[in-house]
C-alpha cells in the first residue's frame, strides 16, 4: 500500500511538473514574441523618422534652390533693363546731338557718315551686350548644374549611410535573437537532463528499498521454515536437547528481533524522508 501511494504521488508531481513546464514555456514564447513585436515597432518608427527628417531637408533645399533662382532670375532681368534704359538714354543723346548737327549743316554725306558710324557703334554694343549676356548665363547654368550633381552625390551619400546602418541594425537583432534562442534551448536541454537524472534516482532508491524488503520477507519466511523444523525434531530428541535447542531457539529469535527493530527503523528513516520531501514541495508550491 505505501509503495502503491507512493507511484500515485510519483505520477501526479510528474503530470504537475509537466503542466507547470508547459505553462513557463508558453509564457516565455509570449515575451519572446512582444519583445520582438516592440524591436520592429521601434525600427520601424525610427526608419520612418529618419525618412521624414530626409524629406523635410530635401523640401528645403529644393525652396532654397527655387528662390536663389528667382533671385537670379531677376537679378538678371534688372540687368537687362539697366542696360537697355542706358542704351535709350545714349540713342536719345545721340538722336537730339544728330538732330542738332543736322540742323547745323547742310552737309547730307557728313551725316551719312556719321549715322553710319553710329550705326556701327550701336551693333557693336548690342553685340557686346548680348554676348555679356550670354556668358553671364552659361556662367550660370554651370554653377546650377555643379550643385545639382554635389546636391545628388550627397543625397546618394545618405541614402547609402541608412541603407548601412539599417542592415547592421537587422543584422544584430538578428545575432541577439539567434544566441537567445540557442540559450533557451541549452536551458530546456538542462532542465530535462535534471528531471531525467531526479527520476532514475527516484526509481533506483524504490528498488533498493523493494529489494530489502524482499530479502526481509525471505529472511523470515525461512525462518519460520527452520522453526518449524526444530519443532518435529524436538517432538522426536529427548530432554536434554530440548534445552539446547531451546537456547538456540531464544538466540534466533533474539537476532529476527534485531532484524525486525533495524527494518523498523530503516523503514521510518525512508517514512521521514519522504515526509521531508513532500514537506519541501510543498513549501516550493
Amino acid at each position: 500500500r505505501c509503495f502503491y501511494e507512493q507511484k500515485i504521488l510519483q505520477r501526479t508531481f510528474g503530470q504537475w511538473k509537466e503542466w507547470w513546464t508547459v505553462c513557463r514555456e508558453g509564457k516565455l514564447s509570449l515575451r519572446a514574441e512582444s519583445l520582438y513585436r516592440h524591436l520592429l515597432s521601434n525600427l520601424t518608427f525610427k526608419a520612418w523618422r529618419a525618412y521624414v527628417c530626409q524629406q523635410q531637408e530635401k523640401r528645403k533645399k529644393y525652396y532654397v534652390a527655387e528662390s536663389h533662382a528667382k533671385k537670379q532670375k531677376l537679378l538678371r532681368t534688372w540687368q537687362c533693363w539697366l542696360v537697355y534704359v542706358d542704351v535709350q538714354r545714349t540713342k536719345n543723346g545721340m538722336q537730339s546731338v544728330a538732330l542738332a548737327f543736322r540742323e547745323r549743316s547742310c552737309l547730307r554725306i557728313s551725316w551719312a557718315v556719321w549715322r553710319r558710324q553710329h550705326y556701327q557703334k550701336c551693333t557693336r554694343r548690342k553685340m557686346n551686350i548680348l554676348a555679356l549676356q550670354h556668358w553671364a548665363q552659361s556662367l550660370q547654368f554651370r554653377a546650377w548644374s555643379q550643385w545639382r550633381e554635389l546636391y545628388l552625390y550627397s543625397q546618394n551619400e545618405k541614402q547609402k549611410e541608412t541603407r548601412a546602418v539599417t542592415h547592421h541594425q537587422h543584422w544584430e537583432l538578428k545575432r541577439c535573437m539567434g544566441a537567445w534562442l540557442g540559450y533557451l534551448i541549452l536551458h530546456r536541454v538542462k532542465k530535462r537532463q535534471n528531471e531525467l537524472a531526479q527520476e532514475l534516482h527516484q526509481s533506483q532508491m524504490l528498488r533498493r528499498f523493494f529489494s530489502n524488503w524482499q530479502l526481509l520477507l525471505e529472511c523470515r519466511r525461512r525462518i519460520h521454515a527452520h522453526q518449524k523444523d526444530l519443532e518435529k525434531q524436538a517432538a522426536r530428541i529427548a530432554l536434554r536437547r530440548v534445552l539446547a535447542h531451546w537456547k538456540h531457539y531464544v538466540v534466533l529469535c533474539a537476532e529476527e528481533t534485531q532484524q525486525c527493530e533495524l527494518a523498523e527503523e530503516h523503514y521510518r528513516h525512508h517514512l521521514l524522508m519522504l515526509q521531508k520531501f513532500w514537506n519541501h514541495w510543498k513549501s516550493r508550491l
